[in-house]
């Protein structure tokens, strides 16, 4: 009996024990789904929170290629403002040259009206020369006509002088006279041609200088 009381003593402790496992055991069981529903939402947080920051560091990164962009498009926008700037220097540069083109045609045009100027200049002083020559050969004729007239009147004297020698209407004495006035008349008309070759001399002197003015 004893023993068998034992037993159950022990039994009874055993029982206590099982039921104490089982009962720890079914709490545990208990408390096991939600400390998994915690994990998996802690996970599911640091998922969320990690795609979260993916997120941001995606946008970061769109924002930087934004900003390269920006950078690529304000670079692209200064190029075409130096181009612009260059393209502006260009015209500047032409409207310069035009400019210059334009003061060498006026210089050019200055150039053809003086030459014409200095032509005309050199057509008039011409007529002038024409002229003058054209008054000088109407004097020489002149001239000439009136040295012409002088040796008709000569003549003339001669002829009369030879008539009246052939008349006899003057004695020696007169005829000696007529002999020297003859002489005195000749001495004349030799200084007469003298003064002639004298103004012929002139006016080829004249002649010389007028072509030397002309060169």
């Amino acid at each position: 009996m004893k023993a068998r009381g034992c037993d159950q003593t022990s039994n009874s402790g055993r029982e206590k024990r099982v039921r104490a496992r089982q009962s720890d055991g079914r709490e545990g069981e208990r408390e096991r789904p939600k400390e998994r529903k915690r994990e998996r939402e802690r996970k599911r947080k640091r998922e969320r929170e990690r795609e979260r920051e993916r997120e941001r560091e995606r946008e970061r990164e769109r924002e930087r290629e934004r900003e390269r962009e920006r950078g690529r498009e304000r670079e692209k926008e200064r190029e075409r403002e130096r181009e612009r700037e260059r393209e502006r220097e260009r015209e500047r540069e032409r409207e310069r040259e035009r400019e210059r083109e334009g003061e060498r045609d006026r210089e050019r045009k200055r150039e053809r009206e003086k030459r014409e100027r200095e032509r005309e200049r050199e057509r008039e002083r011409e007529r002038e020369r024409e002229r003058r020559e054209r008054e000088r050969d109407k004097e020489r004729e002149r001239e000439r006509e009136r040295e012409r007239e002088r040796e008709r009147e000569r003549e003339r004297e001669r002829e009369r002088e030879r008539e009246r020698e052939r008349e006899g209407e003057r004695d020696v004495e007169i005829k000696r006279g007529v002999r020297e006035r003859e002489k005195e008349r000749e001495k004349e008309r030799e200084r007469e041609r003298e003064r002639e070759r004298e103004r012929e001399r002139e006016r080829e002197r004249e002649r010389e200088r007028e072509r030397e003015r002309a060169i």
